[in-house]
């Protein structure tokens, strides 16, 4: 019997054990000692007595592995001539640097910020920076107009909005986009190439 044979047959004999072993490839706050609550179905929860930080995963880790030379990112503008690739220690700096940023402006775990940004490095690394602090993100592309990104701020209610001043199709100068629950901060990140 091939490993996927075993695996998937271990999966529908035992799910419980399965999903707890599968559990263990990641790093955990407090370990889950259950893989899934099914108390309210059809809402299920998924190791509802564990905690984990997706940033941490997604780099820390791999950098105390030893893997921090290794390429985590690959950015190929399919817009505008630019590459850049960052590595996972690169990465970890520019991410831990962002959620200090998000702290300085007040974000906390719990809150909600909207991403609104071209399809560049710095949206990843703010994704990440709000997960490593526990805010809640909502992507909103990049290339919504503002009437659309009004709505997304009004039902989101953000404390933080986060955008760039650049990127494959840059925001013009006179737009203006009006919502009802205004986040509490806006910032604008710019770097050039």
């Amino acid at each position: 019997m091939s490993s996927y044979e075993d695996a998937f047959r271990q999966s529908v004999d035992d799910p419980e054990a399965f999903w707890l072993a599968a559990a263990q490839s990641v790093e955990w706050d407090t370990t889950p000692t259950r893989a899934l609550d099914d108390t309210q179905a059809p809402s299920y929860k998924w190791f509802p007595d564990g905690t984990l930080n997706t940033s941490v995963n997604a780099l820390d880790r791999h950098v105390r592995a030893g893997h921090g030379d290794r390429p985590a990112l690959i950015w190929d503008s399919a817009m505008v001539p630019a590459k850049r690739t960052y590595t996972y220690s690169e990465l970890l700096d520019e991410v831990a640097t962002f959620a200090g940023v998000l702290r300085d402006q007040g974000v906390v775990a719990g809150d909600r910020v909207i991403i609104y940004m071209p399809m560049i490095p710095e949206a990843a690394i703010a994704m990440l920076a709000c997960a490593r602090i526990g805010a809640v993100h909502s992507v909103v592309f990049g290339g919504f107009a503002a009437k659309e990104l009004a709505t997304r701020i009004d039902d989101a209610q953000p404390v933080l909005l986060v955008t760039a001043s650049g990127g494959s199709s840059p925001v013009a100068p006179s737009s203006t986009c009006r919502w009802s629950s205004r986040p509490s901060s806006c910032r604008r990140l710019h770097r050039t190439p």
